[in-house]
């Protein structure tokens, strides 16, 4: 008899295997991480609706006719806006972003998009990078993510430096969503390590909300910038509390379904045992 008897046995061993690894890395959250710590004030989530608006806004061509707004507006003056950087003028170094002075609040403003999944250069990003590739600050990061940021801190720290000049007191806020979460994750740390070139601002004056963030640093790093950096996730969002790297779960979401196809292709021939 062939050996092609044993193959119903093997692909149930790997079916279980597979399915086992699924549960403990992809259905495994991170809810628990949180479950000790206090309740947020009002006074420091006030800020976060107002800047989930103005993150949405930068998937706006022209804020002056928007097409996606959402029930009463982005809240923000189009006025006041300093500039937005598309895919064009960053090109695929980083994802589109905005840059936003809010006279209103104080506050000076980068906002980036999440992953736009047309982009090529989203993904170069996103799996940009390895276990242990990239240390920063006595941890690791993501490297994809730190090369985004350090780009993009490049190309506007002269324009932040003149911003924060022109408006003493500021203070000087990354935002962003997914994988925009992950860029201004790193360009908070980038920022800290660079205050000299922002006309040394003081590090209580420099803030990140990341939503729902991509887990992109080290834990040490996490706690050392947790003054800086807040992270927002909504309930049981899966991308942010899974302990499975984004970069990991997106190429599972390639690979997955070639395998499946390959073994639906494969099955009638399996199945024909010759004796």
């Amino acid at each position: 008899m062939s050996i092609a008897c044993c193959l119903p046995v093997v692909e149930c061993v790997y079916c279980l295997a597979c399915a086992r690894w699924a549960c403990q890395h992809c259905f495994h959250t991170g809810g628990y991480d949180s479950e000790t710590w206090g309740l947020a004030s009002p006074n420091e989530f006030e800020p976060v609706p107002r800047l989930c608006r103005l993150i949405l806004a930068v998937y706006e061509d022209d804020l002056e006719h928007p097409q996606w707004a959402p029930p009463g507006g982005y809240g923000i003056e189009p006025r006041w806006v300093v500039h937005r950087k598309t895919y064009e003028h960053t090109g695929g170094h980083a994802p589109t972003y905005l840059l936003y002075v809010d006279h209103q609040h104080l506050d000076v403003v980068l906002a980036v998009r999440g992953m736009n999944m047309a982009k090529e250069s989203d993904y170069a990003v996103l799996l940009d990078n390895s276990l242990g590739q990239r240390r920063f600050d006595g941890g690791y990061v993501h490297n994809g993510l730190l090369k985004a940021a350090e780009w993009l801190f490049d190309a506007e720290c002269d324009v932040l430096r003149d911003l924060l000049e022109r408006n003493p007191g500021y203070t000087l806020t990354f935002a962003g969503h997914s994988l925009g979460s992950g860029v201004v994750s790193m360009l908070a740390l980038v920022a800290v390590h660079n205050r000299d070139r922002l006309g040394g601002v003081e590090r209580k004056r420099i803030r990140c909300f990341a939503m729902a963030p991509a887990r992109c640093m080290s834990l040490n790093l996490a706690v050392r910038y947790a003054d800086i950096i807040n992270s927002v996730i909504l309930q049981d969002d899966f991308l942010p509390r899974t302990d499975t790297p984004l970069e990991d779960v997106f190429k599972s979401l390639v690979w997955v379904p070639d395998v499946v196809l390959c073994i639906q292709l494969a099955m009638p021939f399996m199945w024909k045992v010759p004796y």
